[in-house]
């Protein structure tokens, strides 16, 4: 196949596309979003048997070895009716035809990651790990890494949170304090699952003040997409900000303290081993820290 003046830079986003796993693309989708970037890099827009064309391409004429599946999945049309799309994708999610395939030791690695991820295995959120198993014909290692599953009383909605935030989606909660008889509904942007005592906590942005609100996992009875808000943006300090407290919320405006405490000799190695706060330090005693 002949090459033009803009057929690599189709080849670029084609296969940035081809390796998405978040999203199905069609045909058609692919050559609305191609015409879209060549745009705005200033190119004419090409038709959607060129993009055809494109495709076979990379997979039998090319020197890449691009090899592609097609899968289906339910959409609905202009109309709001009910039709299955015929997508395509790479069948190995880390292919792309400007890399070389897996070494033996980036499988190791990556085997070992997604072991370590595994500890999350029955959130029905986190199947994808097995499929990139599958997809990598990685064998899945035996476990020497063991996380407490305790502290999460609800893998569904933890695993759906984390799809969430990883989405970038805007969220209507469902969220039930002690102090109130039945849930309220808050609209949040979801920044961060975050883990303290034993306990887990949603971090998010509220949609109607920006301000960052904290939310007991297990307060949360639902949620649900929200389409009307636009997202807030993530602070840049967000992980900073946990520097300076012992807990999960942090009050705005509040200043800080410094506070000096005494303990025992029977408690002193306990505490000196697991610091109350990252800022604690020794300034009595015959050790200092």
């Amino acid at each position: 196949m002949p090459l033009n003046k803009n057929a690599m830079t189709r080849y670029a986003l084609i296969d940035r596309l081809l390796a998405n796993r978040h999203k199905a693309y069609s045909i058609q989708d692919i050559t609305d979003r191609i015409n879209l970037e060549l745009g705005e890099l200033g190119y004419c827009p090409v038709s959607k048997r060129c993009i055809e064309k494109d495709i076979n391409y990379l997979e039998y004429d090319s020197p890449f070895d691009a090899e592609l599946e097609e899968y289906w999945v339910d959409a609905t049309d202009k109309n709001d009716r009910v039709y299955r799309k015929r997508c395509l994708r790479y069948v190995d999610p880390t292919f792309s035809i400007f890399k070389p395939k897996l070494t033996y030791n980036e499988k190791l690695v990556l085997s070992t990651s997604l072991e370590m991820l595994g500890s999350m295995e029955g959130i029905e959120s986190f199947e994808w790990i097995n499929d990139m198993c599958e997809s990598f014909k990685i064998e899945t290692p035996r476990r020497i890494i063991h996380f407490s599953k305790n502290l999460i009383s609800d893998y569904d909605l933890f695993g759906r949170l984390f799809s969430a935030i990883r989405l970038n989606q805007v969220l209507n909660l469902i969220y039930h304090p002690y102090s109130k008889s039945e849930g309220e509904s808050v609209a949040v942007t979801p920044f961060l699952l975050k883990e303290y005592n034993n306990r887990w906590f949603l971090i998010a942005g509220a949609c109607d003040t920006g301000k960052i609100l904290t939310f007991a996992l297990d307060r949360i009875e639902d949620f649900s997409e929200n389409h009307t808000y636009k997202r807030v943006d993530i602070p840049d300090n967000l992980d900073d900000r946990y520097d300076d407290i012992i807990g999960v919320t942090y009050f705005e405006d509040t200043p800080l303290l410094e506070i000096t405490f005494w303990v025992s000799d029977n408690s002193k190695g306990f505490v000196m081993s697991k610091p109350l706060h990252g800022s604690q330090t020794q300034i009595r005693g015959e050790t200092e820290l």
